[in-house]
């Protein structure tokens, strides 16, 4: 056997290392001497790129699942080793065939308990497990293995069994496919191709170069695990595909796909994350669909059912016309973990087709129970920060937002149970609802622009409200949506001409409930709705500005904080009604004048 290196020089072999700026949830200072910037501070700023840096995983291995290689046997070796335009082969065993045509290498096999050793390099070959009815589950070893194929897969498995792909330890792997396929009846849809699942273990590195159709790809499903450190780059189609669904247990995956309408990962079924960290960049424009008759973005991760993240890291940028960072044609639902999303795309339009720019897209049901999501969409109307086709809920963790366009938009109810989140649009409204806003708990610091546009929006024209029963929430706009009667905690709506910089106290006597840092201009008054838990119905409030305030604060939010000044007095409230109360300034144009609904592409 011939041991081959590879180098890790290679233009698609880049270990950068993500801007790990990473904003504190709760971060002490003075918000009079600029502990939250005017800006968003990190959340403008964030830049996603490849990342091989190691991890530090560890992994819990049922014994009674079969997808791990841990809980099967494979004792018997086949090697074979690739030289330049020859390979050979060593280990034979009966039941298993091997047909070498130069370095082309078709393997039939009727056996069990077979690990295919693969090693050396070749410029012009293949590996190809070959169909057949007596079939057998297999592991694939990659051990230090160049494969480049001229006119097809590199790796083309068309036995529908499990596959254990095996990266050798301490080995480098690359696999790269031909600029066209030759004809074939199979199916041969990837560099790395699989009818069956493809179960990646091993803690090598496997680099996988697409010139023609997707980086990996398996009719079944794939799983990755700790220890996996593999990078895809596709110029015609997406990165990683799978018909059954896509489970990340661990692992580095590092994807980045230039085509139209590409995805980094994308799967036909659900999308799992439990741990490891996964990095999706796409630059491909928008894409019109003949046989579907309509368009179509490039997006990092692609679902057509639930996209679920338990743990681990997501990272995803896509900046070409109409892309979105995570795109479900189902639910969305967070549990932990890091996810952070850019896009700059503007909007891909076809006659009278469009597609929108979205950082986060779901056609169903959004839900964050907990973790960190970090959202930055920045390029033209309907690039919209997290969209909901159905409702948005916040139970936990941190969720942060900066868009163009609305910054968290749902099409049905969008409900504040706990959590911190901020939103923050440039040229929409910072919460907009479609139906109902429920405020019952958690810290929201919501921005809007300049009338009419609001920090929090429900659809009051079809009848909805916002309903406060808990929480503690500022939304600031050139406008708002009212609480309605059915509120339990106390409000107050307060317009005014507040500076950028200006530090805003809430105090009840010589007590203050919170304050407040204006974090951008408005052309006139602003309009905000406050609301804490704190606030008690028939209780006399002060609102002062320019005051000097210290305390744990999200986005300028301090509650209870330390004043070393109140500043000038600006609006009084004698008696606190609910569901509100008005003060202050009313010509910065309270009231909501509309919402959107969220767009369809």
């Amino acid at each position: 056997m011939i041991a081959a290196s590879c180098s890790t020089s290679d233009d698609y072999y880049r270990d950068l290392t993500i801007n790990e700026n990473t904003w504190s949830n709760t971060t002490n200072g003075s918000s009079s001497a600029g502990s939250t910037p005017e800006t968003a501070g990190d959340l403008t700023t964030f830049e996603i790129a490849v990342d091989s840096t190691a991890l530090s995983e560890t992994e819990n291995i049922p014994s009674d699942n079969e997808d791990y290689l841990e809980n099967n046997t494979f004792n018997t070796n086949v090697y074979i080793n690739y030289d330049g335009t020859t390979a050979s082969c060593s280990g034979l065993v009966e039941g298993v065939n091997v047909n070498i045509d130069g370095a082309d290498v078709i393997v039939t096999s009727t056996v069990k308990g077979v690990n295919y050793v693969l090693s050396g390099s070749t410029n012009d070959g293949m590996f190809k497990m070959a169909s057949g009815d007596d079939n057998k589950k297999f592991q694939l070893t990659l051990n230090g293995v160049s494969i480049k194929n001229n006119d097809g897969p590199a790796i083309n498995i068309q036995v529908g069994k499990r596959c254990y792909v095996t990266l050798a330890n301490g080995t480098f792997n690359s696999l790269t496919d031909g600029t066209s396929y030759a004809t074939s009846s199979e199916d041969q849809k990837a560099t790395l191709f699989s009818e069956g699942e493809l179960l990646f273990n091993g803690s090598g590195k496997l680099r996988i170069y697409s010139n023609t159709k997707n980086g990996i790809c398996s009719d079944d499903y794939i799983m990755f695990r700790p220890g996996n450190d593999i990078y895809v780059k596709s110029t015609s189609s997406n990165c990683i595909k799978s018909n059954d669904g896509i489970f990340v247990k661990g692992g580095i995956i590092n994807c980045e796909t230039t085509a139209q309408a590409s995805k980094g990962i994308t799967t036909d079924s659900v999308f799992v994350m439990d741990g490891g960290r996964v990095t999706a960049i796409t630059t491909g424009q928008g894409e019109y669909d003949s046989d579907e008759n309509d368009v179509s973005g490039a997006a990092g991760i692609k679902a057509d059912y639930a996209i679920t993240i338990n743990g681990g890291e997501l990272f995803c940028k896509s900046t070409g016309k109409g892309g979105k960072g995570i795109s479900t044609d189902q639910e969305f639902n967070m549990k932990d973990g890091n996810v952070k999303v850019i896009t700059t795309g503007t909007t891909y339009s076809y006659s009278s087709y469009s597609a929108k720019a979205k950082g986060i897209k779901a056609d169903g049901n959004i839900t964050i129970d907990g973790g960190s999501v970090m959202v930055r969409a920045t390029g033209d109307s309907g690039s919209e920060g997290i969209e909901s086709k159905k409702a948005i809920t916040i139970n936990g963790g941190s969720v942060e937002v900066y868009s163009y366009d609305d910054a968290i938009n749902s099409a049905y109810d969008l409900t504040l149970n706990g959590g911190y989140t901020y939103a923050f649009a440039i040229n929409n409204d910072g919460l907009d609802a479609n139906k109902n806003v429920y405020v019952k708990g958690g810290t929201t610091v919501a921005y809007g622009c300049g009338q009419p546009e609001c920090g929090i929006d429900a659809n009051e024209e079809q009848r909805y409200e916002v309903i406060v029963t808990g929480g503690t929430l500022i939304g600031i706009g050139g406008g708002t949506s009212y609480p309605s009667s059915s509120s339990t905690q106390p409000s107050i709506v307060f317009g005014g001409n507040i500076s950028s910089g200006s530090t805003l106290a809430l105090n009840n006597g010589d007590s203050n409930i919170l304050s407040f840092k204006m974090g951008r201009s408005f052309n006139g008054s602003s309009c905000f709705l406050i609301t804490s838990p704190n606030l008690k119905k028939g209780s006399s409030y002060t609102i002062y500005n320019g005051a000097s305030a210290t305390g744990t604060d999200w986005y300028g939010l301090v509650t209870s904080a330390t004043l070393s000044s109140t500043g000038t007095s600006t609006a009084t409230i004698s008696s606190l009604s609910t569901p509100y109360s008005t003060c202050g300034n009313s010509t910065g144009g309270m009231g909501n004048m509309g919402g959107g609904m969220p767009g369809w592409h």
